[in-house]
């Protein structure tokens, strides 16, 4: 039997530490979030739908406010619900829950869109992930979901190489595997968009807090145990200049903005 990808406990529990650091650290997620958003369908009027892998709510009441609807947010981490509960929101939200993307805790045929920017990479089953979306979309309904791709963090994965063995940087599926789970959904219409996104920063120490902030950093099975010593930090960082441009150091993020629709 595989082992799975990422321990789901740790994803939460990682996520839930993040809480209250994550909104002044998101910009990229920020970004990646308001494409999908822009890619929903002029016309749409949904009267049910999920912000899934809501996070700290900000698109559950973006999405609020678009639509002028409640908009029920559910994620893994009970940090994360925590703290969006904590925010205001107009309208305000339908609840917000602790849920598993692969065991939605909803009734079947009861929603009109789901939304989840960069939050299913996170599932170690996705074509689960999206049997169960389409288990709970209406007929004529609309998933659009970002994830992110192999190739994110390359610079911060191929400069570790040159340092040890281990796996630093989290593992996300190719885009040809991602493709092929998407044709075989079951879905009625499928749109797959590659994005690609460079950070850049002065330091490599900003990128590591960064992605600590976001709680994003190392959850992969393999990662190395402890404290990372001074020696192999002082290497990763030589390893990282190669990289460095005039706008400084990159990080680059593949994303793959995805709209799914069910069968009218």
């Amino acid at each position: 039997m595989n082992q799975p990808l990422f321990d789901k406990r740790q994803v939460a529990d990682s996520f839930g530490r993040a809480a209250a650091t994550y909104d002044q650290a998101a910009a990229f997620q920020r970004r990646v979030g308001h494409n999908l958003l822009a890619r929903l369908p002029a016309g749409l009027q949904p009267q049910a739908l999920v912000d899934l892998g809501c996070g700290t709510g900000y698109f559950t009441r973006a999405l609020a406010s678009h639509y002028g609807r409640p908009v029920l947010g559910l994620d893994l981490a009970e940090g994360m619900l925590r703290h969006a509960r904590q925010q205001p929101s107009l309208p305000p939200a339908a609840g917000w829950v602790a849920a598993d993307a692969e065991a939605l805790p909803l009734r079947s045929a009861s929603q009109d869109l789901l939304f989840s920017s960069l939050a299913l990479q996170w599932c170690n089953d996705l074509p689960q992930a999206l049997a169960e979306a389409r288990r709970v979309l209406r007929a004529g309904g609309i998933m659009a979901f970002s994830t992110l791709v192999d190739g994110s963090l390359v610079e911060l994965r191929d400069s570790w190489q040159q340092v040890d063995g281990y796996v630093h940087v989290n593992r996300f599926s190719p885009r040809q595997s991602l493709q092929q789970m998407l044709e075989a959904s079951g879905f009625a219409e499928v749109h797959c968009e590659i994005e690609t996104h460079v950070m850049h920063y002065p330091q490599l120490s900003g990128l590591t807090r960064e992605l600590k902030a976001l709680g994003a950093h190392n959850i992969n099975p393999g990662r190395p145990g402890g404290l990372t010593g001074r020696a192999r930090l002082q290497a990763l960082t030589a390893a990282y200049e190669a990289f460095r441009t005039d706008r400084g150091l990159p990080a680059s993020w593949q994303v793959a903005q995805i709209l799914l629709k069910q069968e009218a």
